[in-house]
């Protein structure tokens, strides 16, 4: 049986264009860092090993796309620099990375577990990604949910 997907086109897709953005290899990384507090280029550069024109080039695109801006920022006696901030559309990947770092503790981690953990500022639980309805049931299995175009969706030419 063939797909009712092959009907519609994926010139538009919203996954592709987010991807275009997040899927080179080392972005998240730099995400990763920004997000638990590393916001200086030479901070990013060693602690994760990233080439130096990789990272140049990372932060640029991610600056281009409005996921971080830049803040000036000078230490005594030398030139002026600058450390990276999270934009409202860069704090809006968070659940994104929580679900990458779950699924990682799930799939890849050491035997003495996650070396990061997220918890919840006021209480210290573990904080995770759980999928839920606009009804407010949770959604468990990838079975229980269907795909359909939505108002975007374009009929794919013949």
């Amino acid at each position: 049986m063939r797909p009712a997907a092959l009907d519609w086109s994926v010139e538009n897709c919203t996954i592709a264009r987010a991807m275009e953005i997040l899927g080179e290899r080392w972005t998240l990384v730099v995400l990763r860092e920004v997000f638990t507090g590393v916001r200086r280029f030479d901070d990013m550069r060693v602690r994760t090993g990233i080439p130096r024109q990789v990272l140049t080039n990372r932060l640029a695109a991610l600056v281009g796309q409005g996921v971080l801006r830049r803040e000036p920022y000078r230490e005594p006696g030398s030139r002026p620099r600058h450390e990276y901030r999270l934009t409202e559309k860069g704090l809006d990947l968070w659940p994104v990375l929580v679900a990458v770092l779950g699924w990682g503790d799930r799939y890849l981690a050491d035997a003495e577990g996650s070396p990061l953990t997220v918890t919840h500022r006021d209480c210290d639980a573990p904080v995770r990604v759980e999928l839920r309805c606009a009804e407010g049931h949770d959604v468990r299995r990838m079975r229980d949910v269907l795909s359909r175009p939505g108002p975007g969706a374009r009929r794919r030419s013949p």
